[in-house]
Protein backbone atom coordinates (compact mmCIF):
# COMPACT_ATOMS: atom_id res chain seq x y z
CA UNK A 1 0.00 0.00 0.00
CA UNK A 2 1.21 2.89 -1.26
CA UNK A 3 1.49 6.14 1.89
CA UNK A 4 1.77 9.60 0.83
CA UNK A 5 3.03 12.02 4.08
CA UNK A 6 2.94 15.87 4.05
CA UNK A 7 4.48 17.97 6.38
CA UNK A 8 2.49 21.50 7.21
CA UNK A 9 0.07 22.74 4.26
CA UNK A 10 -1.45 25.66 5.97
CA UNK A 11 -4.22 25.40 4.28
CA UNK A 12 -3.25 24.92 1.04
CA UNK A 13 -5.04 21.62 0.18
CA UNK A 14 -5.88 22.43 -3.52
CA UNK A 15 -2.35 22.70 -4.28
CA UNK A 16 -1.73 19.36 -1.75
CA UNK A 17 -3.90 17.22 -3.81
CA UNK A 18 -3.38 18.36 -7.55
CA UNK A 19 0.59 17.63 -6.40
CA UNK A 20 -0.50 14.48 -5.81
CA UNK A 21 -2.65 13.79 -9.11
CA UNK A 22 0.02 15.11 -11.07
CA UNK A 23 1.95 12.47 -9.89
CA UNK A 24 -0.36 10.24 -10.45
CA UNK A 25 -0.70 11.63 -14.35
CA UNK A 26 3.34 11.62 -14.99
CA UNK A 27 4.71 8.90 -12.50
CA UNK A 28 1.93 6.50 -12.56
CA UNK A 29 2.17 6.76 -8.68
CA UNK A 30 -1.47 6.60 -6.39
CA UNK A 31 -1.29 6.88 -2.59
CA UNK A 32 -4.14 5.00 -1.06
CA UNK A 33 -4.18 7.31 1.53
CA UNK A 34 -2.34 10.70 2.62
CA UNK A 35 -1.65 11.61 6.25
CA UNK A 36 -0.28 14.89 7.17
CA UNK A 37 1.77 15.54 10.60
CA UNK A 38 -0.39 18.97 11.59
CA UNK A 39 -0.57 22.68 10.53
CA UNK A 40 -3.64 21.54 8.72
CA UNK A 41 -5.51 24.23 9.16
CA UNK A 42 -9.26 23.33 8.30
CA UNK A 43 -10.74 27.13 8.43
CA UNK A 44 -14.08 26.86 7.44
CA UNK A 45 -14.97 30.64 7.80
CA UNK A 46 -14.47 34.02 9.22
CA UNK A 47 -14.38 32.81 12.92
CA UNK A 48 -12.25 30.21 12.12
CA UNK A 49 -9.83 32.52 11.15
CA UNK A 50 -10.05 34.25 14.45
CA UNK A 51 -9.47 30.91 16.35
CA UNK A 52 -6.07 30.79 14.22
CA UNK A 53 -2.59 31.62 16.83
CA UNK A 54 -0.98 34.00 13.93
CA UNK A 55 -1.16 37.26 12.67
CA UNK A 56 -3.49 38.74 11.08
CA UNK A 57 -1.34 39.41 8.08
CA UNK A 58 -1.70 35.33 7.94
CA UNK A 59 -5.11 34.74 8.56
CA UNK A 60 -6.16 33.89 4.68
CA UNK A 61 -8.72 31.61 3.83
CA UNK A 62 -6.78 29.28 1.41
CA UNK A 63 -8.90 26.26 0.11
CA UNK A 64 -9.84 23.80 3.10
CA UNK A 65 -13.76 25.52 3.09
CA UNK A 66 -14.28 24.24 -0.39
CA UNK A 67 -13.72 20.73 0.78
CA UNK A 68 -16.38 21.46 4.04
CA UNK A 69 -19.11 22.93 1.70
CA UNK A 70 -18.61 19.84 -0.67
CA UNK A 71 -17.84 21.83 -3.70
CA UNK A 72 -14.53 19.60 -3.90
CA UNK A 73 -14.02 16.83 -2.44
CA UNK A 74 -10.75 15.02 -1.38
CA UNK A 75 -9.48 12.56 -4.43
CA UNK A 76 -7.41 10.18 -1.26
CA UNK A 77 -8.27 9.62 1.95
CA UNK A 78 -6.58 11.78 4.31
CA UNK A 79 -5.66 11.75 8.27
CA UNK A 80 -4.35 14.35 9.97
CA UNK A 81 -3.38 15.15 13.32
CA UNK A 82 -3.85 19.07 14.37
CA UNK A 83 -0.35 21.36 15.37
CA UNK A 84 -0.26 24.79 16.33
CA UNK A 85 -1.48 26.74 13.69
CA UNK A 86 -4.93 25.59 13.56
CA UNK A 87 -8.36 26.71 13.71
CA UNK A 88 -9.10 25.18 17.23
CA UNK A 89 -12.41 25.76 17.32
CA UNK A 90 -13.31 23.77 14.60
CA UNK A 91 -10.86 20.73 16.02
CA UNK A 92 -12.11 20.97 19.45
CA UNK A 93 -15.30 20.07 18.70
CA UNK A 94 -13.53 16.92 17.46
CA UNK A 95 -11.73 15.93 20.60
CA UNK A 96 -11.86 12.24 20.02
CA UNK A 97 -11.58 12.65 16.16
CA UNK A 98 -13.92 12.47 13.40
CA UNK A 99 -14.46 13.82 9.77
CA UNK A 100 -14.26 17.78 9.08
CA UNK A 101 -14.49 17.15 5.59
CA UNK A 102 -15.87 14.12 3.39
CA UNK A 103 -12.85 12.37 2.88
CA UNK A 104 -10.55 14.03 5.55
CA UNK A 105 -10.56 12.78 9.12
CA UNK A 106 -8.92 14.10 11.82
CA UNK A 107 -7.44 11.69 14.56
CA UNK A 108 -8.40 14.39 17.84
CA UNK A 109 -6.27 14.98 20.78
CA UNK A 110 -4.76 11.75 20.22
CA UNK A 111 -6.17 8.79 18.79
CA UNK A 112 -5.84 5.44 16.55
CA UNK A 113 -7.41 3.77 13.86
CA UNK A 114 -7.15 1.58 10.69
CA UNK A 115 -6.99 1.49 7.35
CA UNK A 116 -6.29 -2.11 5.42
CA UNK A 117 -5.13 -3.76 8.30
CA UNK A 118 -2.49 -0.77 8.92
CA UNK A 119 -2.58 0.55 12.81
CA UNK A 120 -1.80 4.42 12.54
CA UNK A 121 -2.02 6.58 15.68
CA UNK A 122 -1.22 9.96 16.23
CA UNK A 123 -1.13 12.95 18.82
CA UNK A 124 -1.81 16.75 18.36
CA UNK A 125 -0.66 19.69 19.24
CA UNK A 126 2.76 20.76 20.82
CA UNK A 127 4.33 20.45 24.14
CA UNK A 128 4.79 22.94 26.24
CA UNK A 129 5.73 22.83 29.98
CA UNK A 130 2.92 24.67 31.74
CA UNK A 131 0.29 23.42 30.46
CA UNK A 132 1.37 19.85 30.11
CA UNK A 133 -0.67 18.67 33.74
CA UNK A 134 -3.57 20.91 32.77
CA UNK A 135 -7.57 19.66 31.56
CA UNK A 136 -8.54 20.38 28.24
CA UNK A 137 -10.35 23.52 29.54
CA UNK A 138 -10.29 26.10 26.84
CA UNK A 139 -13.24 26.81 24.67
CA UNK A 140 -14.04 29.78 22.26
CA UNK A 141 -14.08 32.69 22.21
CA UNK A 142 -10.40 32.60 23.21
CA UNK A 143 -8.14 34.59 24.73
CA UNK A 144 -4.45 35.76 24.36
CA UNK A 145 -3.69 32.95 26.35
CA UNK A 146 -6.25 30.18 25.13
CA UNK A 147 -5.86 30.59 21.50
CA UNK A 148 -2.54 28.83 22.39
CA UNK A 149 -2.99 26.38 25.06
CA UNK A 150 -6.01 25.26 23.13
CA UNK A 151 -3.00 22.92 21.12
CA UNK A 152 -0.53 22.42 23.54
CA UNK A 153 -0.08 18.56 24.35
CA UNK A 154 -1.40 17.75 27.69
CA UNK A 155 -0.40 14.29 30.26
CA UNK A 156 -3.92 12.37 29.50
CA UNK A 157 -3.27 12.41 26.44
CA UNK A 158 -0.04 10.68 26.37
CA UNK A 159 -1.04 8.86 29.27
CA UNK A 160 -3.89 6.74 27.05
CA UNK A 161 -1.42 6.47 24.50
CA UNK A 162 0.96 4.28 26.95
CA UNK A 163 -1.87 2.25 27.93
CA UNK A 164 -1.29 0.54 24.35
CA UNK A 165 0.05 -2.89 24.26
CA UNK A 166 -0.40 -4.11 20.33
CA UNK A 167 2.06 -2.85 17.47
CA UNK A 168 1.90 0.70 15.86
CA UNK A 169 2.43 0.85 12.89
CA UNK A 170 2.33 4.63 11.79
CA UNK A 171 2.91 6.97 14.70
CA UNK A 172 2.46 10.53 14.11
CA UNK A 173 3.04 13.94 16.27
CA UNK A 174 3.64 17.67 14.81
CA UNK A 175 6.62 18.33 17.01
CA UNK A 176 9.88 16.26 16.90
CA UNK A 177 10.59 13.44 19.75
CA UNK A 178 13.07 15.22 21.73
CA UNK A 179 16.73 13.45 20.72
CA UNK A 180 15.26 11.98 17.68
CA UNK A 181 18.48 14.25 16.19
CA UNK A 182 20.93 12.33 17.97
CA UNK A 183 19.98 9.17 15.39
CA UNK A 184 20.32 10.58 11.86
CA UNK A 185 22.90 12.69 10.38
CA UNK A 186 22.76 15.78 12.93
CA UNK A 187 26.16 17.05 10.96
CA UNK A 188 23.60 17.80 8.08
CA UNK A 189 21.26 19.22 10.01
CA UNK A 190 23.08 21.68 11.74
CA UNK A 191 24.51 22.66 8.41
CA UNK A 192 20.80 23.52 7.17
CA UNK A 193 19.62 25.01 10.16
CA UNK A 194 22.30 26.13 12.11
CA UNK A 195 20.68 27.90 14.33
CA UNK A 196 19.28 24.73 16.53
CA UNK A 197 22.77 24.02 17.33
CA UNK A 198 22.66 25.20 20.76
CA UNK A 199 19.13 23.14 21.41
CA UNK A 200 20.68 19.83 19.89
CA UNK A 201 23.77 20.42 22.10
CA UNK A 202 21.83 20.79 25.20
CA UNK A 203 19.18 18.35 24.29
CA UNK A 204 16.17 20.52 24.73
CA UNK A 205 15.34 20.43 20.85
CA UNK A 206 11.93 18.89 20.64
CA UNK A 207 9.20 17.41 22.93
CA UNK A 208 10.23 15.15 25.71
CA UNK A 209 6.53 13.95 25.68
CA UNK A 210 7.14 12.72 22.20
CA UNK A 211 10.08 11.11 23.20
CA UNK A 212 8.39 9.19 26.16
CA UNK A 213 6.01 7.74 23.25
CA UNK A 214 8.53 6.92 21.00
CA UNK A 215 10.49 4.63 23.81
CA UNK A 216 6.95 3.54 24.72
CA UNK A 217 4.86 2.22 21.45
CA UNK A 218 8.68 1.42 19.22
CA UNK A 219 6.32 2.01 16.02
CA UNK A 220 7.76 1.13 12.65
CA UNK A 221 7.16 4.50 11.17
CA UNK A 222 7.28 8.23 12.97
CA UNK A 223 6.46 11.46 11.14
CA UNK A 224 6.32 14.31 12.51
CA UNK A 225 6.81 18.36 10.55
CA UNK A 226 6.55 21.66 12.91
CA UNK A 227 10.28 22.69 12.09
CA UNK A 228 10.39 22.81 8.12
CA UNK A 229 13.32 20.86 7.79
CA UNK A 230 13.26 17.57 5.67
CA UNK A 231 15.12 14.84 8.48
CA UNK A 232 15.24 11.06 8.55
CA UNK A 233 16.13 8.80 11.43
CA UNK A 234 16.68 5.23 12.26
CA UNK A 235 16.74 3.91 15.79
CA UNK A 236 16.70 0.30 17.01
CA UNK A 237 15.01 0.21 20.55
CA UNK A 238 16.34 -1.61 23.47
CA UNK A 239 14.82 -5.22 23.90
CA UNK A 240 13.12 -5.67 27.53
CA UNK A 241 14.36 -9.28 27.34
CA UNK A 242 16.44 -11.54 25.51
CA UNK A 243 12.95 -13.25 24.23
CA UNK A 244 11.67 -9.97 22.33
CA UNK A 245 12.77 -9.40 19.04
CA UNK A 246 14.58 -6.21 18.28
CA UNK A 247 12.32 -2.90 16.73
CA UNK A 248 13.39 -0.13 15.14
CA UNK A 249 11.85 3.11 13.98
CA UNK A 250 12.09 5.21 10.74
CA UNK A 251 11.66 8.36 11.55
CA UNK A 252 11.01 11.57 9.05
CA UNK A 253 10.42 14.85 9.32
CA UNK A 254 8.82 16.54 6.48
CA UNK A 255 9.23 20.04 5.62
CA UNK A 256 6.73 22.88 4.90
CA UNK A 257 4.58 22.76 1.52
CA UNK A 258 6.12 25.48 -0.37
CA UNK A 259 7.68 24.81 -4.16
CA UNK A 260 11.22 24.44 -3.13
CA UNK A 261 10.47 22.28 -0.53
CA UNK A 262 10.57 18.44 -0.39
CA UNK A 263 6.95 18.15 1.74
CA UNK A 264 5.74 15.03 0.28
CA UNK A 265 6.84 11.54 0.53
CA UNK A 266 5.61 8.75 -0.12
CA UNK A 267 6.45 4.82 1.19
CA UNK A 268 5.59 1.33 1.03
CA UNK A 269 3.73 -0.26 3.89
CA UNK A 270 2.76 -3.69 4.10
CA UNK A 271 -1.02 -4.18 5.01
CA UNK A 272 -4.07 -6.74 5.28
CA UNK A 273 -4.69 -7.30 1.54
CA UNK A 274 -8.30 -8.59 2.87
CA UNK A 275 -9.02 -5.85 4.75
CA UNK A 276 -11.57 -2.95 3.58
CA UNK A 277 -11.22 0.01 1.66
CA UNK A 278 -13.02 1.71 4.65
CA UNK A 279 -10.94 3.65 7.55
CA UNK A 280 -11.49 1.66 10.77
CA UNK A 281 -11.71 1.97 14.44
CA UNK A 282 -9.10 0.23 16.55
CA UNK A 283 -10.58 -1.84 19.09
CA UNK A 284 -7.45 -1.81 21.69
CA UNK A 285 -7.82 2.23 21.76
CA UNK A 286 -12.04 2.61 22.32
CA UNK A 287 -11.22 -0.10 24.98
CA UNK A 288 -8.37 2.36 26.49
CA UNK A 289 -10.87 5.21 26.14
CA UNK A 290 -13.31 3.54 28.19
CA UNK A 291 -11.00 2.91 30.72
CA UNK A 292 -9.72 6.12 31.06
CA UNK A 293 -12.98 7.82 30.64
CA UNK A 294 -13.22 8.37 34.85
CA UNK A 295 -9.89 10.49 34.05
CA UNK A 296 -11.02 13.52 32.12
CA UNK A 297 -10.32 16.67 33.43
CA UNK A 298 -11.74 19.98 32.19
CA UNK A 299 -10.32 22.32 35.04
CA UNK A 300 -6.96 24.50 34.56
CA UNK A 301 -5.95 22.65 37.58
CA UNK A 302 -2.36 20.60 37.09
CA UNK A 303 -2.61 17.08 38.12
CA UNK A 304 -0.43 14.00 37.66
CA UNK A 305 -1.26 10.53 36.22
CA UNK A 306 -2.04 7.79 38.08
CA UNK A 307 1.19 6.12 38.51
CA UNK A 308 2.86 3.18 40.71
CA UNK A 309 3.61 5.05 43.99
CA UNK A 310 1.70 4.50 46.69
CA UNK A 311 -0.80 7.14 46.32
CA UNK A 312 -3.08 5.44 43.39
CA UNK A 313 -5.50 2.21 44.04
CA UNK A 314 -4.92 1.91 40.33
CA UNK A 315 -2.42 3.12 37.69
CA UNK A 316 -2.74 0.47 35.15
CA UNK A 317 -4.86 1.13 32.52
CA UNK A 318 -4.27 -0.76 29.78
CA UNK A 319 -6.89 -3.23 28.34
CA UNK A 320 -7.33 -7.00 28.28
CA UNK A 321 -8.50 -9.12 25.60
CA UNK A 322 -11.90 -9.67 27.01
CA UNK A 323 -12.24 -5.53 27.30
CA UNK A 324 -11.35 -5.54 23.36
CA UNK A 325 -13.55 -8.00 22.68
CA UNK A 326 -16.27 -6.41 24.17
CA UNK A 327 -15.70 -3.34 22.14
CA UNK A 328 -15.77 -5.60 19.05
CA UNK A 329 -19.27 -6.89 20.74
CA UNK A 330 -20.67 -3.46 20.83
CA UNK A 331 -19.76 -3.09 16.87
CA UNK A 332 -21.10 -6.36 16.03
CA UNK A 333 -17.44 -6.68 14.72
CA UNK A 334 -17.92 -3.70 12.17
CA UNK A 335 -15.20 -1.26 12.70
CA UNK A 336 -15.90 0.85 9.97
CA UNK A 337 -16.24 4.53 10.91
CA UNK A 338 -19.29 5.81 9.87
CA UNK A 339 -19.29 8.47 7.17
CA UNK A 340 -21.27 10.87 9.37
CA UNK A 341 -19.94 14.06 8.66
CA UNK A 342 -21.88 17.05 9.72
CA UNK A 343 -21.98 20.81 8.67
CA UNK A 344 -21.79 22.74 12.03
CA UNK A 345 -20.68 26.20 10.99
CA UNK A 346 -21.70 28.05 8.39
CA UNK A 347 -19.47 28.08 5.14
CA UNK A 348 -17.02 30.67 3.69
CA UNK A 349 -18.87 32.89 0.96
CA UNK A 350 -16.23 35.42 -1.02
CA UNK A 351 -19.17 37.40 -2.27
CA UNK A 352 -20.37 38.01 1.05
CA UNK A 353 -17.71 38.16 3.59
CA UNK A 354 -18.41 38.20 7.46
CA UNK A 355 -15.40 40.43 8.99
CA UNK A 356 -17.12 40.44 12.31
CA UNK A 357 -17.89 37.18 13.16
CA UNK A 358 -17.35 36.01 17.03
CA UNK A 359 -16.43 31.96 17.14
CA UNK A 360 -19.22 30.06 19.21
CA UNK A 361 -18.18 26.79 21.55
CA UNK A 362 -20.42 23.95 19.56
CA UNK A 363 -21.16 20.33 20.20
CA UNK A 364 -20.60 18.06 16.97
CA UNK A 365 -22.85 15.78 16.56
CA UNK A 366 -20.13 13.46 15.46
CA UNK A 367 -18.96 13.65 18.78
CA UNK A 368 -22.09 13.37 20.18
CA UNK A 369 -22.83 9.87 18.72
CA UNK A 370 -19.17 8.40 19.56
CA UNK A 371 -19.12 9.18 23.11
CA UNK A 372 -23.01 7.81 23.09
CA UNK A 373 -21.82 4.68 21.42
CA UNK A 374 -19.55 4.01 23.84
CA UNK A 375 -20.19 5.51 26.89
CA UNK A 376 -17.79 8.61 26.77
CA UNK A 377 -17.36 11.49 28.54
CA UNK A 378 -18.04 14.32 25.74
CA UNK A 379 -16.02 17.07 26.61
CA UNK A 380 -17.46 19.69 25.43
CA UNK A 381 -20.17 19.00 26.74
CA UNK A 382 -18.63 19.01 30.23
CA UNK A 383 -16.74 21.83 29.77
CA UNK A 384 -20.10 23.66 29.13
CA UNK A 385 -21.82 22.33 32.32
CA UNK A 386 -18.57 23.65 33.85
CA UNK A 387 -18.89 27.03 32.54
CA UNK A 388 -22.56 27.46 33.80
CA UNK A 389 -21.28 26.20 36.87
CA UNK A 390 -18.68 29.19 37.07
CA UNK A 391 -15.84 26.81 37.60
CA UNK A 392 -14.10 27.20 34.13
CA UNK A 393 -13.51 30.90 32.69
CA UNK A 394 -11.18 30.09 30.18
CA UNK A 395 -8.50 32.56 31.33
CA UNK A 396 -5.26 31.91 33.01
CA UNK A 397 -5.94 33.40 36.46
CA UNK A 398 -2.57 31.62 38.27
CA UNK A 399 0.19 33.25 39.04
CA UNK A 400 3.43 33.29 36.87
CA UNK A 401 4.98 32.21 39.98
CA UNK A 402 2.45 29.27 40.36
CA UNK A 403 2.14 28.37 36.55
CA UNK A 404 6.27 27.77 36.56
CA UNK A 405 5.89 25.40 39.79
CA UNK A 406 3.37 23.76 37.48
CA UNK A 407 5.86 22.86 34.60
CA UNK A 408 7.56 20.48 36.54
CA UNK A 409 6.66 17.29 35.34
CA UNK A 410 4.41 14.62 34.59
CA UNK A 411 3.19 11.53 36.44
CA UNK A 412 5.65 9.28 34.56
CA UNK A 413 8.57 11.36 34.60
CA UNK A 414 8.18 14.67 36.74
CA UNK A 415 11.80 15.31 36.77
CA UNK A 416 12.01 14.93 33.18
CA UNK A 417 9.82 17.33 31.92
CA UNK A 418 11.82 20.68 33.89
CA UNK A 419 12.34 22.78 30.38
CA UNK A 420 9.92 24.55 28.07
CA UNK A 421 11.84 24.05 24.89
CA UNK A 422 9.76 22.60 22.76
CA UNK A 423 10.92 22.00 19.07
CA UNK A 424 11.08 25.48 17.81
CA UNK A 425 11.77 27.82 20.92
CA UNK A 426 13.11 30.42 19.49
CA UNK A 427 15.32 31.50 16.65
CA UNK A 428 13.37 29.32 13.40
CA UNK A 429 13.19 31.61 10.86
CA UNK A 430 11.11 29.48 8.72
CA UNK A 431 8.45 29.53 11.70
CA UNK A 432 5.72 31.74 11.28
CA UNK A 433 5.86 34.80 13.95
CA UNK A 434 2.41 34.79 16.40
CA UNK A 435 3.04 38.72 16.17
CA UNK A 436 2.56 41.36 14.71
CA UNK A 437 5.98 42.05 13.96
CA UNK A 438 6.52 38.65 12.11
CA UNK A 439 7.71 38.16 8.13
CA UNK A 440 5.47 39.10 5.38
CA UNK A 441 5.26 35.87 3.17
CA UNK A 442 2.42 33.67 2.66
CA UNK A 443 3.36 30.25 3.92
CA UNK A 444 0.61 28.80 2.57
CA UNK A 445 1.53 27.93 -1.12
CA UNK A 446 3.01 24.86 -2.32
CA UNK A 447 4.24 23.12 -5.56
CA UNK A 448 2.24 21.73 -8.26
CA UNK A 449 4.43 20.69 -10.58
CA UNK A 450 7.77 18.56 -9.89
CA UNK A 451 10.06 19.17 -12.71
CA UNK A 452 9.00 16.63 -15.52
CA UNK A 453 13.06 16.33 -16.21
CA UNK A 454 13.59 14.91 -13.30
CA UNK A 455 10.76 12.76 -12.01
CA UNK A 456 10.71 12.20 -7.86
CA UNK A 457 13.21 9.58 -6.85
CA UNK A 458 11.57 6.76 -4.53
CA UNK A 459 13.97 6.35 -1.92
CA UNK A 460 13.91 8.17 1.83
CA UNK A 461 17.49 8.43 3.77
CA UNK A 462 17.76 7.26 6.97
CA UNK A 463 20.96 6.76 9.50
CA UNK A 464 22.73 4.08 11.04
CA UNK A 465 21.87 2.36 13.17
CA UNK A 466 22.07 3.40 16.71
CA UNK A 467 20.69 1.44 20.23
CA UNK A 468 18.09 4.38 21.72
CA UNK A 469 18.82 4.36 25.18
CA UNK A 470 15.36 3.85 28.04
CA UNK A 471 16.04 7.55 28.77
CA UNK A 472 16.54 8.72 25.71
CA UNK A 473 19.86 10.00 26.81
CA UNK A 474 22.14 10.89 24.56
CA UNK A 475 26.03 9.44 24.94
CA UNK A 476 29.45 10.31 24.19
CA UNK A 477 28.92 7.73 21.09
CA UNK A 478 25.37 9.32 20.07
CA UNK A 479 27.07 12.56 20.13
CA UNK A 480 29.22 11.26 16.59
CA UNK A 481 27.65 11.84 13.35
CA UNK A 482 28.23 10.09 9.96
CA UNK A 483 30.87 11.84 7.69
CA UNK A 484 29.30 11.13 4.74
CA UNK A 485 26.88 13.70 3.22
CA UNK A 486 24.44 11.82 2.14
CA UNK A 487 22.39 9.04 4.26
CA UNK A 488 22.21 5.82 3.74
CA UNK A 489 18.98 5.61 1.46
CA UNK A 490 16.48 2.88 2.43
CA UNK A 491 13.69 2.22 -0.82
CA UNK A 492 11.15 3.03 1.29
CA UNK A 493 9.48 6.42 -0.21
CA UNK A 494 9.59 9.06 -2.98
CA UNK A 495 10.23 12.87 -2.81
CA UNK A 496 8.94 15.02 -4.38
CA UNK A 497 8.90 18.72 -4.54
CA UNK A 498 10.93 21.14 -6.55
CA UNK A 499 13.21 24.34 -6.19
CA UNK A 500 11.65 27.50 -7.09
CA UNK A 501 13.70 30.70 -8.31
CA UNK A 502 11.42 32.25 -6.49
CA UNK A 503 11.95 31.90 -3.04
CA UNK A 504 11.59 34.53 -0.06
CA UNK A 505 12.74 32.46 2.88
CA UNK A 506 10.95 33.78 6.14
CA UNK A 507 13.31 34.71 8.79
CA UNK A 508 14.01 35.80 12.32
CA UNK A 509 15.71 35.43 15.14
CA UNK A 510 15.53 35.79 19.17
CA UNK A 511 16.72 35.96 22.29
CA UNK A 512 18.29 33.54 23.98
CA UNK A 513 16.87 30.32 25.74
CA UNK A 514 15.64 31.64 28.67
CA UNK A 515 13.94 34.84 26.66
CA UNK A 516 15.83 36.88 28.69
CA UNK A 517 18.22 39.01 26.62
CA UNK A 518 16.99 41.99 24.34
CA UNK A 519 15.41 41.15 20.59
CA UNK A 520 18.17 40.93 18.15
CA UNK A 521 17.50 41.79 14.68
CA UNK A 522 18.31 40.36 11.20
CA UNK A 523 18.31 41.76 7.75
CA UNK A 524 15.86 40.01 5.06
CA UNK A 525 15.55 42.02 2.24
CA UNK A 526 17.19 44.85 3.85
CA UNK A 527 14.20 44.95 6.21
CA UNK A 528 14.50 44.29 9.91
CA UNK A 529 12.26 41.80 11.42
CA UNK A 530 11.74 41.55 15.49
CA UNK A 531 11.18 38.51 17.51
CA UNK A 532 8.68 38.21 20.06
CA UNK A 533 9.78 37.66 23.90
CA UNK A 534 6.92 35.89 24.78
CA UNK A 535 7.31 32.11 24.20
CA UNK A 536 4.10 31.29 22.58
CA UNK A 537 5.06 33.72 20.65
CA UNK A 538 8.38 31.31 18.94
CA UNK A 539 6.40 28.22 18.16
Amino acid sequence: MKVAVAGCCHGALDKMYETLELLQRRHNVRPDLLLCCGDFQAVRNEADLRCMAVPAKYRHMQTFYRYYSGEKKAPVLTVFIGGNHEASNHLQELPYGGWVAPNIYYLGYAGVVRFRGVRIGGISGIFKSHDYRKGHFECPPYNQQTIRSAYHVRNIEVFKLKQLKCPIDIFMSHDWPRSIYHYGNKNQLLKMKSFFRQEVESNTLGSPAASELLQHLKPTYWFSAHLHVKFAAFMQHQTNSKEELPKATKFLALDKCLPHRDFLQIIDVEHDPSAGDSLEYDAEWIAVLKATNSLINVTQTSWNMPENNGLHAKWDYSVTEEAIKEVLEELNHNLKIPCNFTLTAACYDPSKPQKKVEPVHTINPQTTEFCAQFGLTDINDRIQQAKEEGSVRGEHEEEEEEEEMDSIGSAEEPSEYNTDNSGLSSINPDEIMLDEEGGDEDLSTCSVDPSPDHPPDFSASFSDIRIMPDSMAVSSDDAMDSTNEELEKSAVSKQVGEKSLNERPLKRIGGNENGNSGIKKIKRRNQAIYAAEDEDKTE
